[in-house]
């Protein structure tokens, strides 16, 4: 499981039901655990809900593998999905 910070994002993102395409420890040492989903995340929906350490991350390299989400730099986990040609994510409103 990811970290604190970011666990509101997976847990929106099992609740509905989006699978995992890998989880694990990404590219470098300097990731912890990193959670990939083959969807498009709604990054303006999702920002409200996380905390000032998490940041987006983007990269747009087609060699390395392309990603966008959020990245933990307290923690160093991140949540990524893709670029386009995914199944769109929003965040749920916060309940009131």
């Amino acid at each position: 499981m990811v970290c604190e910070h970011l666990r509101p994002l997976e847990h929106a993102l099992a609740a509905a039901g989006m699978a995992v395409g890998f989880r694990g420890q990404a590219w470098s040492e300097q990731c912890r655990e990193w959670v990939y989903y083959s969807v498009v995340l709604d990054m303006k929906s999702i920002r409200p809900h996380l905390p000032d350490c998490v940041e987006p991350h983007e990269n747009l390299d087609p060699r390395s593998g392309q990603e966008r989400g959020f990245y933990c730099r307290q923690c160093h986990d991140g949540v990524m999905g893709l670029l386009k040609g995914g199944r769109r994510f929003r965040m749920p409103p916060r309940k009131t």
